[in-house]
């Protein structure tokens, strides 16, 4: 096996090869199967860097954030470049934490392949599952690493059977390990039947004869593979069923068309940490995942019509923005090129944003580090700087024709934190670089509450938010308050007051006030009903006003104006000063004076008089409640309900499908703070859930005199 560094190109892929030789892809896992130790294997490997990167020791060449060092995860997806055995390999190592899967989504779209890691002792865990899933919708083929061999308790054939009961694809299993646990040294390949060893880890792997006392253990899993590709294949089905067996050229041809059909899941093993199995596995990505060439051409979008563009330098130029990031240096932008050329000094056209940009410099990515290429062809990974306004999912495209690919879907956030300067002088320096986080990162949302005044940040989970927040402390210095946002209560009446005068008079020298109201206040239907429909699902006030004066005892013009103070009355609630809704007011009687009345006068008693009838008529809280619904494995709806339980969640149904149950209930959105890690703790991380507001319920206890929130800390 070659471990010698390859040569590395100087500009493009095309200088070292065609675009056969390109790879495009990523690595994908739960949190802790080992996907940034298999990177930074392969870059070594490789020739890339020339010192192993380790996680634990905060030297990794792709977890360069402080961030990700400090706590050991990969947070943001990052981009590497390495060759090998004559083929040119970008490679993307993505997040394992459910809190980041919308860079694992992003990534995905631009993606040809994927290696899916596996850890040998917990075999399939929840966000493989979850990554696996997006895959599938974005039809990436991928092949399998059952990594941490060395581990105890770690077994093969356990990890495949996961794979193939939670994931379903057919798994085709190609090496049988030598040694178990401390003991593993090597694996013995099924293709062509030799033993892989690796002595000190460090060196490259030697070649021999199959040991004696694996050999007839080897032969039957050989078998067993043929048959079963033969099963899924009618190419090698027919040369099996001629000779009742399959030549090596013949099944790994299959493998290499199972694999980019999905039909078939190849499964390699080893230890990255110790370095045995990567050898292996660079040749499977050579040999089985496809390339540029291999993939259909991508479909976007002119003039209402369909076109296709295929992956050729001759095409016109398209690509497709998936990340953005702002450095001390400038804007990088990360594109993936489909189809066509782009030269240094390009005029290029951001179709989403009819703005034509130009690309100053193109630069050949290594996580943090960059080299400067005049030209990128389609294939191509790259990031650019000279765009200003290009964010991911934007095309960038030739100006004289233009393309609208599909951007990467975004997912709605589901955890929201407020957030402030703890210094006034500060607050233009925060509002600017929220604005750039969410320029960088699609999936966080940034929004001022109409009603509080709160700068409210929303993501994906708990930890993205901390990690957004700590982003703009430690890159801008910036000492940041972080809370929840305040709810948005309201306030309503539970009983009717009838007949309430109020006379308003005023006589403070020349012209006088005066105005003789008589109101009764009541209870909606609607609220008193089932507490639900205080106010619409945009907290829009219910309210009815009408007249019943007879004998033009109050003028037309009068009667306007009363309901205009009625509805000034609804700003402030006199339990905490919240907005009131779900009541009807009734002017019933009144009284003018010839001179002194008029249209101020009556609209300043129609407001006086609404809030004394308030006070009179027993005014309760309501708080804003949203309907959840839960999709959660069977085995834990009985944890699920529990909780909704103590976060006084009214469950209204409850139906399983496949092994799954979608619970729906009706919560109050204060009982929703933490909700999403809560839930993911509950069912393992399997468990997800979505909302959707839908009005106002009374809220429990006793009626506060301010609304509750938690302080900004």
């Amino acid at each position: 096996m070659r471990t010698e560094p390859q040569p590395r190109p100087t500009n493009t892929q095309a200088t070292t090869g065609t675009l056969s030789t390109v790879r495009n892809l990523g690595i994908l896992a739960h949190v802790d199967a080992g996907k940034t130790t298999v990177t930074e294997r392969i870059l070594y490997l490789t020739g890339a860097t020339h010192k192993r990167g380790e996680v634990h020791h905060g030297t990794t060449v792709t977890d360069f954030d402080p961030q990700e060092r400090d706590r050991g995860i990969t947070i943001f997806a990052a981009a590497v470049s390495c060759d090998w055995d004559g083929h040119r390999i970008n490679l993307i190592d993505t997040p394992g934490h459910v809190d980041f899967s919308d860079e694992v989504e992003r990534s995905l779209r631009v993606l040809d392949g994927a290696v899916a890691v596996f850890d040998a002792v917990a075999g399939v865990e929840p966000q493989s599952e979850s990554v696996w899933r997006k895959a599938d919708r974005h039809g990436v083929p991928r092949i399998a690493f059952v990594n941490k061999l060395d581990r105890a308790g770690a077994d093969l054939d356990t990890a495949v059977d996961s794979i193939r009961r939670r994931l379903h694809p057919a798994p085709l299993v190609v090496q049988l390990p030598i040694g178990r646990e401390d003991g593993f040294t090597g694996v013995v390949d099924l293709l062509r039947m030799r033993a892989l060893t690796w002595t000190d880890g460090h060196g490259e792997a030697v070649e021999g004869p199959v040991p004696a006392e694996l050999q007839e253990e080897a032969r039957q899993r050989r078998r067993l593979l043929e048959e079963t590709v033969a099963e899924l294949h009618p190419g090698a089905l027919e040369e099996f069923c001629e000779h009742s067996a399959l030549s090596a050229p013949t099944l790994a041809a299959a493998l290499r068309e199972l694999t980019r059909t999905g039909e078939g899941l190849v499964v390699l093993c080893g230890s990255a940490y110790r370095n045995r199995g990567i050898e292996p596995l660079l040749a499977a990505v050579v040999a089985y995942l496809p390339s540029p060439l291999d993939v259909p051409p991508v479909r976007g979008t002119h003039g209402g019509g369909e076109q296709r563009r295929a992956a050729d330098p001759a095409e016109p130029f398209a690509a497709l923005v998936f990340k953005v990031n702002s450095t001390a240096t400038g804007r990088l932008t990360y594109l993936r090129v489909y189809s066509g050329t782009i030269d240094k000094g390009a005029a290029v056209l951001d179709v989403g944003a009819r703005r034509t940009e130009r690309i100053s410099r193109i630069l050949r990515v290594q996580a943090d580090r960059h080299a400067e290429v005049e030209r990128a062809v389609a294939g191509d990974i790259v990031a650019v700087i000279g765009p200003k306004a290009a964010r991911a999912g934007a095309t960038l495209c030739l100006p004289a024709a233009p393309l609208l690919l599909e951007p990467p879907s975004v997912a709605d956030p589901v955890v929201s934190v407020a957030v402030e300067a703890r210094r006034s002088t500060d607050t233009d320096r925060l509002t600017a670089a929220l604005a750039r986080l969410v320029e960088e990162d699609p999936s966080l949302v940034l929004r001022t509450d109409p009603e509080t005044g709160q700068t409210v940040l929303s993501g994906m989970g708990e930890l993205h938010l901390e990690v957004a927040v700590e982003k703009i402390r430690r890159a801008q210095g910036l000492a940041v308050g972080v809370g929840r946002p305040k709810v948005s209560y309201r306030e309503t009446v539970t009983r009717a007051v009838s007949g309430l005068l109020y006379r308003h008079v005023k006589q403070d020298g020349g012209a006088g006030q005066f105005a003789h109201v008589v109101l009764d206040v009541d209870p909606l239907a609607a609220i008193t009903a089932d507490g639900t429909e205080g106010a619409g699902a945009d907290g829009g006030t219910l309210f009815e006003f009408r007249s019943a004066v007879v004998g033009g005892r109050v003028p037309q013009e009068y009667v306007r104006a009363v309901e205009a103070g009625c509805r000034d009355a609804l700003a402030e609630g006199p339990l905490g000063g919240h907005p009131v809704t779900g009541l009807r007011v009734t002017l019933t009687d009144g009284a003018t004076h010839p001179k002194d009345s008029s249209e101020m006068a009556f609209r300043t008693a129609g407001r006086l008089a609404l809030r004394e009838a308030l006070r009179a008529a027993a005014a309760a809280l309501l708080e804003p409640v949203v309907e959840l619904t839960a999709t959660v494995p069977e085995d834990a709806v009985g944890g699920v309900l529990g909780d909704l339980a103590a976060r006084r969640g009214r469950v209204s149904g409850s139906t399983t499908r496949g092994g799954t149950a979608v619970i729906t209930a009706t919560v109050p959105l204060a009982e929703l703070f933490g909700y999403a890690t809560r839930l993911r703790g509950r069912t393992q991380g399997r468990g997800t859930f979505t909302t959707r507001p839908t009005g106002y319920a009374p809220a429990p206890g006793p009626q506060p005199g301010a609304a509750p929130g938690t302080p900004v800390r």
